[in-house]
């Protein structure tokens, strides 16, 4: 019998090449997004990340077809760019109803139905910035961060359940993210805001392949046994390492260097 994967944002970038990957390595893929079309081993199902309503019943959809959740792996979101004193409270709201509170849904939604096969896995896209605040880019920082805390809660809180959770951290990755990142500016930082979004857009157009991602969690998947987080990428794997030696203020002026 093939395992049961749940991947959420699988219509386009990351999450297209994680649906595709995972299908070729022999697993029945249900990809859950608000736009998209079943392909060849993928199964699309509408739903709004950011309705409890609609997740649920994407999840019982798949339950109801296969009968069991073997694996969930939460892709779906955005990002927003800009000062944090100029951004509204609304846009950090949105921003954490999809990205963090879509994780939350999905997590509670197919929990059930691993725990009643007797185990299984989560696998939680994060990214570099959770542990890289980069200057105007805070919220999607915090967003980030706060999906890792819930990774190391959740690998804790599922463990008797035989349900393993983590987190896979990657850099700069050349998908449409870039071009859907909802941006605000300001004259008062006099260009410094679009001078950071610049060299932001600049590293991820020509950044790693999504399909290198998606290689990433095949590995996951398939791993005996997975720590909590995880970072895709040598370069990056250096970055964060060197950020748990190096003193806090010392990175942070060297990010803000890079991107202030």
């Amino acid at each position: 019998m093939s395992p049961v994967a749940v991947v959420t944002g699988g219509s386009s970038g990351i999450g297209y090449s994680i649906a595709s990957a995972l299908a070729e390595n022999g697993y029945k893929v249900y990809e859950l997004s608000r736009s998209g079309k079943d392909r060849r081993g993928v199964c699309h199902i509408g739903a709004d990340i950011g309705s409890d309503s609609e997740v649920a019943a994407a999840v019982d959809r798949v339950a109801a077809l296969e009968g069991r959740v073997d694996l969930l792996v939460n892709n779906a979101g955005y990002g927003i760019s800009g000062a944090a004193e100029l951004t509204k409270t609304q846009d950090v709201a949105d921003l954490f109803n999809v990205d963090f509170c879509g994780v939350l849904r999905c997590v509670r939604c197919c929990v059930p139905y691993m725990r009643e096969a007797g185990g299984g896995r989560i696998i939680n896209i994060s990214s570099v910035a959770a542990v890289m605040p980069i200057p105007f880019q805070s919220f999607y920082s915090c967003v980030k961060s706060s999906v890792n805390t819930l990774t190391c809660a959740l690998a804790n809180e599922l463990r008797p359940f035989n349900i393993s959770v983590c987190a896979l951290m990657p850099g700069d990755v050349r998908t449409g993210f870039t071009a859907s990142r909802v941006k605000s500016g300001g004259e008062i930082y006099g260009g410094a805001i679009e001078r950071a979004v610049s060299a932001m857009e600049k590293d991820e157009e020509n950044g790693m392949p999504p399909e290198y991602i998606a290689g990433c969690v095949v590995r996951l998947a398939k791993k005996k046994k997975v720590g909590p987080l995880y970072t895709a990428g040598t370069s990056y794997r250096l970055f964060v390492f060197l950020k748990r030696l190096l003193p806090v203020a010392l990175v942070n002026r060297v990010l803000g260097k890079m991107y202030g």
